[in-house]
């Protein structure tokens, strides 16, 4: 699939462009999910009369930063066909604003599950997250970071998670440095950023993934993300300078075989993380029965309504002057 051609179109200064039928195919019906740097719809394709998704960066975005970054997320996309990652269908461009078409997934995201019952069940947990390393693994494999692995980004569908979105994913050994954070953006979500990530560090590699993905594993046991605080800036800055509280001490029957690969994928330093999805994956599925059984004999706690507050002073993180949210 070839991407298209993405002019810098005056269009798009007049508002969205998805609404309507787009490229004579596709029937908006609504939005369904807003964010920061991109618009997913609900559409209707009129060619093969089912629901698809169709995703688009804001109009006001791409005139910013300029649609090639945009071709690049689509070519990206295109090329990752994996069953734990959410394929694309089609690609497009309308009114100047690039897009791209997924199979509309029956079923909810991980973020919406936890707010619907708090953390999960210690086996679900961990099968979730090893469907996302092995998304991960295939992707790395192929030379590419997601850099915005977050609950939003998971799919939970007959059984299985699919990983979504690889819209601000690179290839990890580019030589292209023209990407968002030489535009003083730090890319992902902060309380899934890994430090390096959060820094705008030109070389991000695979290991930065398995620190969001591990930052997402610490919220499905315990209810929440391991840091919090008021501003993306505060949050960014606790994934630097604080240590991260024991998942036990949240639900203390947890294994401390689990908990020791959770720490891992958090550590501060990216070498002393695993070294791929796949050693992540392994610890995970290493738990001997007696853990397992320990563990579930327990009921899972409600979800903590209580946010920690860190008042950082005088704090800079470096190469991160804004943060821009995906879907």
């Amino acid at each position: 699939m070839t991407p298209p051609n993405l002019p810098n179109d005056p269009a798009l200064t007049s508002g969205t462009p998805f609404t309507g039928v787009v490229a004579n195919r596709y029937r908006i019906e609504r939005e369904i999910a807003d964010g920061g740097m991109a618009t997913v719809y609900l559409a209707h394709d009129l060619t093969r009369d089912v629901h698809v998704a169709l995703k688009a960066p804001k109009p006001e975005l791409v005139l910013q930063l300029g649609a090639a970054r945009f071709a690049r997320e689509i070519r990206i996309a295109t090329r990752l066909q994996h069953p734990h990652i959410v394929p694309v269908l089609d690609t497009g461009v309308a009114g100047g604003v690039p897009y791209y078409v997924m199979p509309f997934v029956e079923g909810e995201t991980l973020e919406e599950r936890l707010a619907r019952t708090g953390p999960l069940p210690m086996d679900d947990a961990i099968s979730i997250a090893s469907d996302v390393l092995e998304g991960l693994s295939y992707a790395h494999g192929l030379g590419f970071v997601h850099r915005d692995v977050k609950p939003s980004n998971v799919l939970l569908a007959n059984g299985c998670a699919l990983l979504a979105d690889f819209g601000i994913a690179r290839t990890a050994d580019t030589t292209d440095t023209r990407n968002l954070t030489d535009a003083g953006f730090a890319l992902g979500t902060a309380e899934y950023m890994s430090p390096e990530q959060a820094a705008g560090e030109s070389h991000i590699d695979r290991r930065s993934d398995l620190y969001s993905l591990g930052c997402v594993l610490y919220e499905m046991l315990t209810g929440t993300p391991p840091f919090t605080a008021p501003t993306a800036r505060a949050v960014m800055a606790r994934h630097f300078v604080d240590p991260v509280a024991s998942i036990r001490t949240h639900r203390e029957a947890l294994p401390l075989t689990l908990e020791a690969a959770v720490m891992k994928a958090l550590a501060k330093i990216p070498d002393d993380r695993f070294a791929d999805a796949a050693s992540f994956r392994a610890a995970l599925n290493d738990l001997t029965p007696r853990e397992v059984a320990v563990s579930e004999t327990r009921s899972v706690p409600r979800r903590p309504r209580i946010w920690m507050v860190l008042a950082v002073g005088g704090l800079v993180v470096a190469g991160a002057a804004l943060i821009w949210r995906l879907q």
